[in-house]
């Protein structure tokens, strides 16, 4: 792994045990189910820039995340933060990580405790990690606070006194407290006005400037991603089906369903490009089409699709998993 490289995740596949108790499968002579919520991810995340993890809602964005913070357990695969391999069944490996990497949730709402005063919710990973004790403690608060467009004054108040992007802001507040290094950002304006989403964005990035912070963003708009990411990662059904620079992605996808998506963004330039929507919806994950998962959707698809898993090819400044791509390089190539 390169020295720049502070996220690296392989193989990641995560499985839901959601079969009917045993004495229902006993009785209905049933077979337990699992869905695959992601399958073989891997992806690697550079210090100081920002990965997007793109796709339709139930493809295994939040998931990933989750997986990456600790809140969940992979069934399979490896995550490595700075070299390191996380143990999640060594509880003090883990917490000396936890300290380096912070989360963003989607609904600044349910995020933040609403029995908590504002100043206690920041100061929580203070105090969780003993970087600071008494008058310091409520001198780095009320800094933070103002660092994110607030008040220090804000910090005796409830989160209900509070509109939805400010919670957002104090919810970036408590991530930045631990001082990380990495912090994933789960929709983190997808709750918020159109006008509120901007002023989050430009203050996402304005901290990353500013401390030299990594983020891993989750998100289905593709507006935003263009706005924040460096590179882009496209999920399908749990399956990363391209990855690319995201100047690269936007001017010329390569994987079909890629290429569906940003077909569906309008056209805010006026153009004159047509938005075709996205059609088809995603197969069930408890029993997912053999194959590429997307050939039922794909306008590409070729007999190899129903059948054979595509690998993931190289492309100009990624990599994508498709057999139709592979076979137009061949015909270039020839």
């Amino acid at each position: 792994m390169s020295g720049d490289v502070l996220l690296q995740v392989e193989g990641l596949t995560r499985r839901f045990d959601i079969s009917k108790p045993w004495l229902n499968r006993v009785i209905e002579r049933a077979q337990k189910q699992y869905l695959t919520a992601n399958a073989d991810v891997s992806f690697e995340i550079r210090r100081g820039e920002t990965f997007a993890l793109v796709g339709e809602s139930g493809s295994g964005k939040s998931t990933i995340a989750k997986m990456i913070v600790g809140l969940l357990e992979p069934s399979a695969g490896t995550i490595r933060f700075d070299g390191n391999e996380m143990d999640f069944a060594s509880g003090a490996e883990m917490r000396k990580l936890r300290r380096r990497f912070q989360m963003i949730f989607q609904d600044p709402f349910a995020s933040l405790n609403p029995r908590w005063r504002v100043g206690d919710i920041i100061a929580e990973p203070i105090h969780t990690f003993g970087l600071m004790k008494g008058g310091d403690v409520r001198r780095e608060v009320g800094r933070l606070l103002e660092l994110v467009g607030l008040s220090s004054a804000d910090a005796g108040k409830f989160p209900h006194e509070f509109s939805g992007g400010q919670r957002q802001r104090i919810a970036i507040a408590r991530a930045l407290s631990s001082k990380p290094e990495f912090i994933v950002c789960d929709e983190p304006t997808s709750a918020l006005d159109v006008s509120v989403q901007a002023q989050i964005l430009n203050l996402m990035r304005d901290l990353q400037d500013e401390f030299g912070l990594t983020y891993l963003l989750i998100s289905h708009d593709l507006s935003v991603v263009r706005h924040m990411s460096n590179r882009i990662g496209v999920l399908y059904l749990g399956r990363l089906v391209e990855v690319a620079e995201a100047r690269a992605l936007f001017t010329d996808p390569q994987h079909p369903y890629t290429r569906m998506l940003l077909d569906a963004v309008p056209d805010l330039a006026l153009s004159g490009r047509r938005r075709r929507p996205v059609t088809g919806e995603i197969p069930n994950p408890i029993d997912p089409p053999p194959g590429c998962a997307f050939h039922p959707r794909c306008p590409l698809v070729m007999d190899v699709c129903r059948q054979t898993l595509p690998q993931p090819r190289a492309t100009a400044s990624g990599h994508a998993s498709c057999h139709a791509v592979a076979a137009q390089d061949a015909v270039i190539a020839e």
